[in-house]
């Protein structure tokens, strides 16, 4: 179930709130246990949801979970307010340093990643034209709130606050909520970059992991030396259910920290690409093999066994240096997409864009295929690409300047129509290309 928590002190939050009990049918409740200022009174229940209405500010009110039936997520449907323009927006709450709206100092609210990706998606779908969605870093309290939460946000000023379309966007947002999982299976926390955090909104748009607590860098100025805080530290993994950590800037101190801690600091890259990957399987890899920020990359075939650890077993094979640069000199884009359909690891260099050394395949099979397929590239090429058991022979047959100059051929337009297999004439005598080909033969082994 889902608690929605409505602040008579926002009039965005009473706005939001007015759409949320409009868009579906909700049946009225009197709780007498609880005065009326602090969610008591009249409330209101729908599939999925409980919603109560407090006199003070969300930002004010600690364990407001009590007040509602055994919750699983909850909701503070709140205004936004900045210099920002028209903006749907959410973020978790605590503080890194010392609490100066809401809370209490170093500390920090259990978070919902889960919902809060999902809630991203339903701002997507429903925000109207004119209106940016965002994500910002963990700010303001309450710093206890008695289950995962998260503030969902209607800016970024009165005119904004007063527009019917965006409230009812931000209502039918938290209504696509319903029967949400507070987290999954993949979550990770950030470190630093700005109060709006666009390299971890591209994370939880654009790979299957959830990001729960951020703190910016004017967070981490608040917090202070990290190794004078490390239980903060180590309550926004915690409290996000995280073992990993993105860090952007200079954050040499504090990944000491997190790794004393026993949390990993990874890069973007390195969450980008074990997407879809297990974990185990990805830690197993990068142990045999390389690391992804060293360059590896994983084939499609690691999401193909990914759910079944008894296809884990794979054969390491090392890809013969000539041939590999013969085939990527053809054409370097289908040498990585080649073998990234058959391998299960490979490694690369170049920024991840040039494969090289070492392969984790399935089976045999697997790597005599991508040898097969950068033969058919080779042929593009070369005048004769022959496979054989053990090695491939290449024939390659090339302009020879030397051979040009004995005809009387000097350099200039003549050498390029000749290279281009042009005949030209030269004195009155017709040259014909293959008069100035020098044939050589390239052998490549492959085992």
């Amino acid at each position: 179930m889902i608690a929605v928590v409505v602040s008579r002190a926002d009039y965005a939050s009473e706005h939001i709130g007015e759409f949320l009990l409009s868009e579906a049918e909700w049946s009225s409740h009197e709780d007498e246990t609880r005065p009326d200022a602090e969610g008591g009174g009249e409330y209101y229940r729908t599939d999925g949801f409980e919603l109560r209405e407090f006199d003070a500010l969300h930002l004010d009110i600690e364990n407001v979970a009590e007040a509602f039936s055994d919750p699983d997520v909850l909701v503070f449907a709140s205004r936004h307010s900045g210099d920002t323009g028209p903006l749907l927006t959410a973020h978790f709450t605590g503080n890194f340093g010392p609490a100066e709206y809401g809370g209490e100092d170093r500390t920090l609210a259990e978070t919902c990643p889960n919902a809060h990706a999902r809630l991203l998606r339903a701002f997507d779908e429903h925000a109207p034209e004119e209106y940016e969605v965002g994500m910002e870093c963990t700010h303001h309290g309450p710093s206890e709130v008695g289950v995962p939460s998260m503030f969902v946000e209607l800016g970024s000023d009165d005119e904004q606050w007063g527009d019917p379309e965006a409230a009812r966007a931000v209502a039918r947002a938290i209504l696509d909520l319903r029967g949400v999982s507070p987290h999954r299976e993949r979550q990770l926390v950030g470190f630093g970059g700005g109060h709006y955090v666009p390299r971890f909104e591209r994370i939880v748009r654009e790979t299957d992991w959830a990001v729960g607590h951020i703190a910016s860098d004017w967070n981490l100025e608040t917090l202070g030396l990290p190794e004078a805080h490390p239980d903060v530290i180590r309550q926004a993994f915690e409290r996000s259910g995280a073992e990993y950590a993105v860090c952007e800037g200079d954050t040499t101190d504090l990944a000491a920290v997190i790794d004393d801690l026993g949390y990993r600091v990874v890069s973007e890259t390195w969450v980008r690409e074990v997407s879809g990957v297990s974990l185990a399987l990805a830690e197993e890899l990068e142990s045999e093999l390389s690391t992804v920020e060293s360059g590896l990359r994983f084939g499609d075939r690691a999401s193909d066994v990914s759910s079944n650890p008894d296809e884990w077993t794979f054969s390491l094979r090392t890809f013969p240096e000539e041939f590999l640069a013969a085939a990527a000199g053809v054409d370097r884009e289908a040498v990585f997409d080649v073998v990234a359909e058959r391998t299960i690891a490979f490694e690369t260099t170049e920024g991840g864009t040039l494969v090289c050394g070492r392969a984790a395949v399935r089976e045999p099979a697997d790597y005599d295929a991508i040898i097969d397929e950068l033969v058919e590239l080779l042929e593009r090429k070369y005048a004769a690409v022959e496979r054989r058991e053990d090695e491939i022979v290449v024939r390659e047959v090339s302009f020879d300047p030397e051979k040009a100059r004995t005809f009387g051929v000097s350099e200039g337009p003549a050498f390029g129509k000749l290279s281009s297999g042009v005949a030209v004439t030269v004195d009155g005598r017709t040259i014909p290309p293959e008069e100035v080909q020098t044939e050589r033969t390239h052998v490549f082994p492959v085992r």
